[in-house]
């Protein structure tokens, strides 16, 4: 089968048609055992809302402040730049308007209220994170410039015509200007739009980089034995702000090579040199088996098992705002 998002010399990554994660437990998962996990695992309640008090956002920020959406999208700024991380403002994530995983919170900051952005980071194409809906919207109205992995451009000029994006690979630096940058970053994940497309466009975490900060976002993966996270702190140093992801985990033996965990997260969180850290991807859109009030509070216990103070890693309800001090 020929892939339809991206052709290019294989690598230690791309077998030619398919992109993998080296070293690592593979993500692909058979019909059984999703069978296996619909039908057999015990999954908890979740409320249908949860009501959340919108932001609403400066036009830029000098130093460096996080505000949560929902989800994985963040509303970052950082030394005047206005950043969206895989934005997402549809009521359901799903190939259809009308099934799949629908919205529990609000968003964090409403769509009108969103200052200028600047940049979008898009950090694979599964549909909690690529919002083609989403990224139109934004398109009219703000005409950002969008970083993605490779074979994501593709789709993304094919679905929003004139879209300003640029795609990159693992470990490549993408300038933004004189002085500043964005790194892609390795990750084990896995992407998907249909039933074909499987691992044929790339998926990846972001470095920020500013004359005044570093800010990591890391997308969507599983933590496998922890060495990619160890090489960004080592390649990149101290990270003034990380925004790492701590749900959709249950049933471990399902969720485990894809999704982290709250404890996993904080190894990432200390392997990456965090600063601060503002967990992401829980609590808005039920995608796995955990309750949701569960995840934040491992974090938490995490945190104290380790002597680390549990304020540095922040579990917010979407329009939550976390300004790193000291910039």
């Amino acid at each position: 089968m020929k892939n339809p998002y991206y052709r290019g010399p294989e690598s230690d990554h791309f077998d030619g048609t398919r992109f993998f994660n080296p070293g690592h437990g593979g993500t692909d998962k058979s019909l059984s055992d999703l069978a296996r996990w619909r039908f057999r695992e015990s999954s908890a309640d979740w409320p249908d809302n949860v009501l959340v008090e919108p932001a609403r956002p400066e036009a830029s920020i000098a130093g460096v402040r996080a505000t949560l959406i929902g989800h994985a999208s963040v509303l970052v700024q950082v030394d005047g730049l206005n950043i969206l991380t895989d934005p997402v403002y549809s009521e359901r994530v799903s190939p259809f308007s009308f099934a799949g995983p629908k919205r529990v919170t609000p968003p964090g900051i409403r769509f009108d209220d969103l200052p200028k952005i600047d940049l979008v980071l898009l950090s694979h194409n599964h549909y909690d994170h690529c919002d083609v809906e989403t990224l139109k919207r934004l398109d009219d109205r703000f005409r950002p410039r969008i970083l993605t992995p490779l074979g994501n451009d593709r789709f993304l000029r094919e679905a929003v015509p004139g879209v300003d994006v640029t795609a990159g690979d693992w470990d490549e630096t993408i300038p933004i200007d004189a002085s500043r940058s964005v790194t892609l970053t390795r990750a084990h994940h896995w992407s998907s739009r249909w039933l074909r497309d499987r691992r044929m466009a790339l998926w990846c975490g972001f470095v920020v980089k500013t004359g005044k900060a570093q800010v990591y976002f890391a997308g969507d993966s599983g933590y496998g034995d922890g060495e990619i996270f160890r090489a960004i702190g080592r390649d990149h140093g101290e990270m003034d702000l990380a925004l790492i992801p701590i749900g959709a985990y249950d049933p471990r033996w399902f969720m485990r090579a894809q999704h982290m965990d709250p404890e996993e997260a904080v190894e990432v969180f200390e392997a990456v040199k965090a600063r601060h850290a503002l967990a992401i991807h829980w609590g808005t859109f039920k995608l796995t088996n955990e309750p949701r009030a569960e995840p934040p509070q491992r974090l938490s216990a995490a945190m104290r098992a380790k002597g680390l103070d549990p304020d540095r890693f922040a579990a917010f309800e979407p329009g939550g705002v976390l300004d790193v001090p000291g910039l």
